[in-house]
């Protein structure tokens, strides 16, 4: 659950959330149920690849209403989704005015996209306006192990200015369940963007 955005002054309430190929299609899902529960505008990019990635790992069919994406939860508002191959689209101009670009989970193939400066297609695109912009721009990588042409990229995209977020879930929480697992990295997520949520995630010490 996510704080009103009245009591976080640099909390965002427009953000693009970018989903690639890359495994951990659940992070996603999840990510989204908490932005859209808290009263964000989210503008949504699916890339080919997330969409199969999606049906296999959630057997979830993204054909064009994204409600399905929600589980059928009453939310305040449904988020827009975008054609991965639509260049025109709101996401790819600065002055559509988001405050917040996510790639979640971030494939590999467009982290290196990204850190070359491509903009092919929508997910690229927002990147590149959110990194000339100077809007936070999260990427979450989840490949393992990391070559060192990986590195390199990451290293350049950090010194450009993004956040490199690998999908990397804490246990000292304890979680119960893959929701719960998946949660603690979303607020991190959340956390990384400047968007308050009551669920305390940091590490306060121990005796």
């Amino acid at each position: 659950m996510l704080k009103s955005s009245s009591s976080e002054s640099n909390s965002p309430t427009k953000v693009c959330l970018c989903v690639t190929g890359a495994s951990g299609a659940q992070y996603a899902l999840q990510l989204l149920s908490h932005l859209v529960s808290g009263g964000l505008s989210v503008d949504l990019v699916y890339s080919p690849s997330a969409r199969r990635v999606l049906l296999e790992e959630c057997q979830l069919s993204l054909d064009g209403d994204p409600s399905v994406l929600l589980s059928g939860n009453e939310i305040p508002s449904t988020p827009v989704l975008h054609d991965w191959s639509n260049i025109g689209a709101a996401p790819a101009s600065g002055s559509a005015g988001f405050q917040a670009v996510i790639v979640l989970p971030c494939s590999m193939h467009t982290l290196a996209s990204i850190a070359e400066g491509r903009a092919g297609n929508l997910i690229e695109r927002a990147a590149q306006v959110a990194l000339k912009e100077g809007v936070p721009l999260v990427l979450c990588p989840r490949e393992t192990p990391l070559s060192r042409t990986h590195l390199d990229q990451m290293s350049r995209l950090a010194w450009a200015g993004a956040k490199i977020l690998p999908a990397s879930p804490g246990f000292y929480h304890r979680p119960q369940s893959i929701e719960e697992l998946c949660d603690h990295f979303v607020f991190k997520v959340l956390d990384a963007i400047q968007c308050g949520h009551l669920v305390p995630t940091r590490w306060k010490g121990s005796e």
